[in-house]
């Protein structure tokens, strides 16, 4: 009862808690701006910093609704503005120093603004923002309205300012364009008219353009017709067609980075290509100025542009990325540069103050540097930035006077609690990822990416220095922790190891071992309680596969430095067993864990839904994995991935997320008790926060702002604080005699004595590696100055150690290793010595039989990359070519394909032609009735005519029967010849009556109508001339299946003959046949075919079955035998038999003549008489085949001769076709170029009638826009004269009023009536006024006030009764002041009201101007459409048409009158022979 009762006072107290910011460290990543002459601010995150130059204290304002958007300050009101980043942002103006807030700005932006600008005079504030309004808005800040507003879609702004001279002009640049926009006022009314800067090209040279609305250089051209815009022939109606441009008439212009005003109203501007610009105010005419090298060129620079620039008197000065400021020193239009100071980064901003006494200097990484203008200048860092992020931090035990943080390349800053001063900073220069320091020690532990852990000395924090490294693997170390008192330092990495390290530094930091865990841990947390002599540790790590979560809780005891040799394996992995190893899984995903001080309870944060759920762990020990179910679950506000930690003293959870927001809540009920949003969902949230032992401090940082909070209690009392405290100052004792001990050490011992190298396990320069071959492993050392994790070294030695311990074995094993591979080299060589059907392969002798399917398995593989690669691209290429088929073979109606002569080199091609589509003969058929009914409209409309005459003329039968041979004349007329025609169609028997005459072609509709018709003209020619080639094609076939057919019966003469005689042979090519291109012979792959085992044995089973049949089929034929040797295998002598046969010679004539008897003379004669008669047959059949074969070559030779006479015709035909098809196709070109001209002629109608309505739309805004500003002027003019009026009332009336007393004490009081007091201007000092270049500057309206108040005041020692006459009643002196200051306040509003009168006339004159602008557009706009319906009707009554004349018959001897036909006409030729008749009859 008495614990609940004290909880219940805790909550009680806990509910009047709060934090609030102590302060921000954070650096500028936008430019810095003075807030006046001694304090500049920029924003962090969720605040703007303010920075006091001269004491460099810091303020803090907190902007309530998330991340801090852009920012802006205005010196004279001493005010700041910034937006907020959310839906929907709003601008808050803040007073300064006060930082009350003043107003609240409320636009239509959806998304953000991206630039502020106070004008420097009155309360003008300039917004800007992008996507999706890119929207210019106009505010007075005072009142919290927008003035007025322009959008301008598409265009990102870089920079926006306002003249410092003139508040009415705002200059907007970008990257690609500068824009002055000029603020117009009449009365209440605001309106923003903008003017484009015309840049220079790149090479700093103008470009002349032409007027795209109103071109007045386009050349004429009488043949052609008119020459239109680029925008009509573009077919461009809308707004579009004002700016386009061909991709040939776009230049590349400059590109401008900064601009700066001057204080005559011109800009500087600043271009990434190098130029410095001005541009004059008045005209907007930009001058390139001229670079004057004065001196040796500046070696090593990289100043290529300006990035910033900031104006003084005479010049500029300008920085760029080299880290070098430069002045430019700018006369006339040319300027020379000089080295001003050097900076260590680039700079990315340059401002003056107010006062132009400092400059501001800002750095790309957030330094910030003021030079001051003295007698001796000074130059100071006022803000060093740290080199990136933060990435980690933490504080220093006991945690109420410093702090630590850690940037991702290794900075290392400490500062300080109270006012977030730096103390001293230390570069490892290492890709750092976290950090954590010691409770038990002066010491911090650094984690990087290459797995080391550097150990720090931070006894004296104005010099922190490393003491130590440890080399723990070459996984990214991710998580470091020391346990609440200090004992182990817990590191984990990203391959699922956590190591455990002795955390004091007597120790030598030595590695205890480590503990495998799953991968990617996501969060360790510790439990060492005070009275306890172990330590809990839990894991926790994902199940990404399963949605789960697992937890691994261990112990450490506090014995495990002593006993580590045992509680380790040999390669250092602590054993399950020892340090009882227990593995827990949740069903769900968890980002976030921890164990509570009494381990009984494991609360975590849902990384999918929002609750912080708590699990309680088994009372009893268990194997394997368990589940565990949520006991206890709280919805929680935050969103997005949370991370859990507990408070040192165990008793409150500290939860943050993605959201930016801190809660503290109660560990027993999970209730919020205190929350505080340091960062926002923009900057995606918190990365990390600590808390100090004491619970006083609490550190937050955030993931992508780059901004550390120090928060602190407001209201802190209570059991609340008394537990934490209470709790600190137990643990403060516990650990104050090990942290004196270990302070001690560290600050005698040296760093040599900390290096690894005096600890076996850590010897870095004893690395050694394990080399294994095929046969053997070898243990040899390596290059000793390799470094290698501690990981590997253990791994090492342990393999080491089993080397030693299996020596004997290892020999053995490798003498029989030996011995059997001697037996495979024996049995090698007697398998070279058998025959090869009972030799094996050489794989088959290796004993790793997996090493040899591994290799197998690698080249099958291998093989069936390249085949899929192969057949890929063949596939690709089948693609490739069945399109190319598909678009000029298959969808071709008529192959192309060409015919050789057989003896001269005359080719002729026919016309490849491809099928008419449905819809063009639809087109066709729809042309061709509509010409025929026409026609029969034509034909009935003369047959009524005729029928009328004939009534009429019925007396007169033989004029009529004149009339009607005219008429039949006419009729034969109809066909139009040739030459006006314009093409040679009627040659191939080609309708040509159904087409319009060219001097008919007036509308559009006929136009088309006739392009139809003379493509189908062009169809029947080529359909013509095809049918003619095709007949040509079968006749060749005809002529070469005959010279074969003849070459049949030569060949046989010839090999009869026993001549050497080639025989020609004519054969199709391949242009004539070009279907065979498409198939691929055998005859042409030079390639060798692969053919598969079973198709080579499937084809030698069919040779050898053939042979079989063959064999069995020539079996014994005794007939065929004996007709052989009897008769020479013929029944029958042939006649061609004859120059073959052989008559045998009598046995007898191998012996001597004397020796032959009277028998063998007489057979000796009638051989002889024999062969006579046989060479004489010979003779005579030679003869015929000879004469034969001539005979039949004769006849080849004129049949292919008259085949090439007839392709030669041919030949004459198809270049008539061909001009017939390019005379048609000329007509077409000419009637498209036709219809084309008219339609960029309707395309710029259309457009002059749409910008015609625009420009009268605008007109219509004009004139209303003069009738209001009249309307306005009238009557403000009115109440300017009644307030005239008024003031001179009160002036008659002055006596009226002092009429009761003395005249001549009523002539004194008018005399001080008139009176005015003298106010007396601010001297500014000479100094002052020698450093800014702007001067006094215009009047604004809080001068006016200020002016006005000065007034007033001044009229009250005027108002003085010491001012008073002698004798004049106190009463009557005190209505005159009355009656005085009336009149003073009003001529005051007299002239307020004049000069806003003036304003009004000015406003009203520049209106008239737009109006009489837009008049004169309008005038021009009809003017331009007058001369293009003229140039529209000539163009459709001047037609181009086509004449055919024949070569030679008309020869003029002057040439020059071919050039000019501006006046001339065409006519018929019968009009002119039948006047040159009517002349001849006339002169005879």
């Amino acid at each position: 009862m008495a614990q609940d009762r004290e909880r219940d006072e805790a909550q009680n107290v806990a509910l009047c808690a709060s934090l609030s910011v102590r302060w921000v460290q954070g650096f500028p990543r936008q430019n810095v701006h003075f807030v006046n002459d001694s304090t500049i601010c920029y924003p962090c995150g969720n605040f703007v910093i303010f920075i006091n130059i001269e004491t460099k204290k810091k303020t803090v304002l907190q902007c309530m609704n998330g991340i801090v958007g852009v920012v802006a300050t205005n010196v004279p009101y001493e005010v700041v503005a910034f937006s907020d980043r959310r839906l929907r942002p709003l601008i808050y103006i803040y007073n300064f120093p006060g930082l009350t807030r003043r107003t609240k700005l409320k636009g239509n932006v959806l998304l953000d603004y991206t630039l502020l600008s106070f004008s420097y005079c009155g309360t003008y504030l300039a917004s800007y923002s992008s996507l999706p309004e890119f929207e210019l808005a106009l505010w007075n800040w005072e009142s919290g309205v927008i003035l007025c507003k322009k959008s301008q879609p598409g265009i990102d702004v870089s920079q926006m300012t306002f003249n410092p001279m003139n508040r009415h002009q705002l200059c907007l640049s970008s990257p690609s364009a500068v824009t002055v926009w000029t603020i117009e006022r009449s009365n209440q009314e605001h309106y923003l008219k903008a003017k484009s800067v015309k840049l220079p090209m790149e090479d700093g040279s103008f470009c002349n353009e032409t007027d795209v609305v109103f071109p007045q250089s386009l050349p004429k051209d009488p043949i052609y017709g008119p020459v239109l815009p680029v925008s009509a022939i573009a077919g461009l109606v809308g707004e579009e067609a004002e700016t386009f441009r061909p991709k040939d008439g776009l230049y590349a212009l400059l590109h401008p980075t900064m601009h700066c005003w001057t204080p005559t109203s011109d800009l500087y501007v600043g271009c990434e290509e190098g130029h410095l610009l001005m541009i004059s105010g008045e005209n907007l005419k930009v001058t390139v100025l001229n670079k004057i090298e004065d001196g040796p060129p500046r070696v090593g620079r990289n100043f290529v542009s300006p990035v910033t620039m900031a104006y003084q008197k005479g010049g500029v000065l300008a920085s760029g990325i080299d880290g070098f400021v430069y002045s430019f020193l700018i006369k006339d239009t040319n300027y020379k540069v000089e080295d001003f100071l050097e900076v260590e980064g680039p700079v990315e901003h340059l401002m003056f103050s107010p006062s132009y006494r400092m400059l501001l200097i800002q750095t790309d990484k957030g330094s910030i540097y003021i030079y001051t203008f003295d007698e001796e200048p000074t130059f100071e860092k006022l803000l060093a930035a740290c080199d990136g992020k933060f990435q980690a931090t933490d504080f220093i035990t006991p945690g109420n006077e410093y702090c630590m943080t850690l940037t991702q390349s290794g900075e290392v800053c400490v500062w300080g609690i109270e006012d977030g001063a730096c103390v001293s900073r230390i570069y490892l220069n290492i890709p750092a990822t976290v950090l954590a320091c010691s409770p038990s020690s002066l010491s911090a532990a650094v984690g990087t990416e290459d797995g080391f852990v550097h150990f720090l000395d931070i006894q004296d924090v104005e010099s922190p220095h490393s003491v130590h490294t440890a080399y723990l693997s070459e996984s990214p170390v991710q998580h470091l922790l020391y346990d609440q008192r200090g004992m182990y330092l817990l590191v984990g990495t990203s391959e699922g190891h956590v190591f455990v390290i002795n955390a004091k530094p007597s120790s030598l930091f030595q590695i205890l071992g480590f503990i495998e865990v799953g991968k990617g841990i996501l969060q360790i947390s510790t439990v060492s309680p005070l009275e306890t002599d172990v330590v809990e540790v839990m894991v926790l790590s994902p199940l990404p596969e399963t949605g789960r979560t697992r937890l691994e809780i261990f112990t450490l005891p506090k014995i495990l430095p002593q006993v580590s040799a045992s509680f380790a394996d040999e390669r250092g992995r602590l054993r399950d067993a020892f340090i009882h190893k227990f593995v827990y899984e949740i069903e769900h995903a968890l980002s976030s864990a921890v164990l509570n001080f009494q381990s009984n309870r494991i609360y975590g944060f849902c990384n999918q839904v929002p609750y912080i759920c708590s699990y309680l762990l088994p009372e009893k020990e268990h194997s394997g994995i368990c589940i565990l179910k949520s006991y206890q679950k709280v919805q929680s506000k935050q969103y997005g991935p949370g991370m859990l930690s507990l408070s040192p003293h165990g008793l409150w959870l500290i939860t943050i997320a993605k959201c930016g927001i801190l809660c503290i809540r109660d560990i027993h009920t999970l209730e919020t008790f205190v929350q505080c949003r340091s960062h926002s969902h923009q900057g995606h949230g918190i990365q990390s926060v600590r808390i100090s032992m004491d619970g006083q401090s609490i550190l937050v940082n955030g993931k992508d702002d780059s901004t550390l909070v120090n928060l602190r209690w407001r209201q802190f009392g209570g059991n609340l604080a008394n537990e934490i405290l209470e709790y600190s100052q137990q643990l403060s004792t516990y650990l104050k005699n090990t942290m004196d001990e270990e302070n001690d050490y560290l600050s005698v011992a040296k760093k040599d004595s900390l290096d690894l190298g005096s600890e076996p396990e850590h010897a870095i320069n004893e690395n050694v590696r394990l080399s294994v071959d095929s046969l053997q492993e070898e243990l040899v050392k390596v290059d000793n100055t390799a470094e290698i994790p501690w990981i590997q070294q253990k791994s090492q030695e342990a393999i080491k150690n089993e080397v030693k311990l299996f020596s004997n074995k290892r020999k053995e094993i490798k003498r029989g290793i030996k011995a059997l591979a001697k037996t495979i080299l024996d049995m090698m060589e007697e398998n070279e010595a058998v025959d090869n059907i009972a030799k094996l392969e050489q794989q088959e002798f290796g004993l790793d039989l997996e090493e040899l399917e591994r290799l197998h398995d690698e080249s099958e593989e291998e093989v069936a990359k390249i085949r899929k690669d192969a057949e890929m691209q063949n596939l690709a290429k089948r693609y490739l070519a069945e399109l190319i088929k598909e678009e000029c073979w298959n969808s071709m109606a008529v192959k192309g394909r060409a015919l050789k002569c057989f003896h001269i080199p005359c080719v002729v091609e026919n016309f490849p032609m491809k099928e008419r589509t449905d819809e063009e003969l639809k087109e066709l058929k729809r042309v061709v009735q509509q010409k025929k009914i026409e026609a029969e409209c034509l034909k009935l409309q003369k047959e009524i005519v005729e029928v009328q005459s004939a009534i009429t003329l019925v007396k007169k039968h033989h004029e009529e029967e004149d009339e009607e041979e005219e008429e039949d004349g006419t009729t034969k007329d109809t066909n139009l010849p040739n030459y006006l025609l314009g093409s040679l169609s009627t040659d191939f028997r080609v309708h040509t009556s159904l087409l319009s005459s060219q001097l008919e072609l007036h509308s559009r509709e006929e136009k088309i109508n006739q392009i139809i018709l003379l493509k189908d003209i062009i169809y029947k020619v080529k359909t013509a001339f095809n049918s003619e080639f095709d007949a040509a094609y079968k006749q060749k076939e005809i002529e070469i299946a005959r010279v074969k057919e003849n070459n049949v019966r030569i060949q046989e003469i010839v090999l009869d003959l026993e001549l050497e005689e080639s025989i020609w042979q004519p054969e199709f090519e391949d242009c004539e046949k070009p279907e065979r291109t498409l198939i691929v012979e055998s005859t042409e792959i030079t390639a060798q075919r692969h053919i598969n085992p079973w198709q080579k044995a499937k084809t030698e089973l069919l040779v050898t079955r053939e042979m079989e049949r063959l064999l069995l089929s020539r079996g014994p034929n005794t007939r065929r035998r004996a007709l052989m040797d009897m008769m020479g295998g013929v029944l029958e002598v042939k006649k061609e038999d004859i120059l073959r046969m052989v008559i045998p010679q009598p046995a007898f004539m191998s012996k001597p003549d004397a020796l032959w008897s009277e028998e063998e003379r007489k057979q000796f004669k009638a051989y002889e008489k024999k062969v006579k008669e046989l060479n004489e047959e010979r003779d005579k059949y030679r003869k015929s085949l000879e004469t034969e074969m001539k005979k039949l070559q004769n006849s080849i030779q004129e049949s292919t001769q008259n085949f090439d006479e007839h392709l030669k015709r041919l030949f004459e035909r198809r270049v008539r076709a061909e001009m017939v098809v390019s005379q048609e196709e000329l007509k077409i070109n000419n009637l498209v170029f036709s219809l084309m001209l008219d339609e960029e002629i309707s395309s710029r109608e259309a457009f002059l009638n749409n910008y015609l309505a625009r420009k009268q739309e605008e007109k219509s805004q004009t004139t209303e826009a003069i009738r209001k500003s009249r309307e306005d002027l009238d009557m403000y003019k009115e109440h300017y004269d009644n307030l005239l009026a008024e003031d001179k009332v009160l002036d008659r009336s002055f006596k009226k009023e002092f009429s009761e007393i003395p005249s001549h004490q009523v002539d004194i009081l008018y005399k001080l009536f008139k009176r005015r007091p003298r106010i007396h201007k601010q001297k500014v000092h000479s100094d002052t006024t020698s450093l800014v270049p702007f001067g006094e500057r215009p009047g604004s309206g809080k001068l006016n006030k200020d002016a006005f108040a000065q007034l007033m005041k001044a009229m009250d020692d005027l108002d003085s009764i010491n001012n008073m006459p002698e004798g004049l009643d106190p009463s009557v002196w005190e209505h005159f002041c009355m009656t005085r200051r009336a009149k003073v306040e009003n001529e005051q509003k007299v002239k307020q009201k004049a000069a806003g009168l003036i304003e009004m006339v000015a406003f009203l004159q520049r209106r008239t101007e737009d109006d009489e602008k837009v008049q004169h557009e309008i005038e021009k706009v009809f003017h331009e459409l007058i001369l293009l319906q003229e140039d529209k009707v000539k163009f459709q009554l001047n037609l181009t048409i086509q004449i055919l004349l024949k070569q030679g018959q008309v020869e003029l001897e002057n040439f020059q009158l071919l050039l000019d036909y501006s006046d001339a006409i065409l006519i018929n030729k019968n009009i002119i022979e039948d006047l040159n008749s009517v002349i001849r009859n006339h002169i005879t």
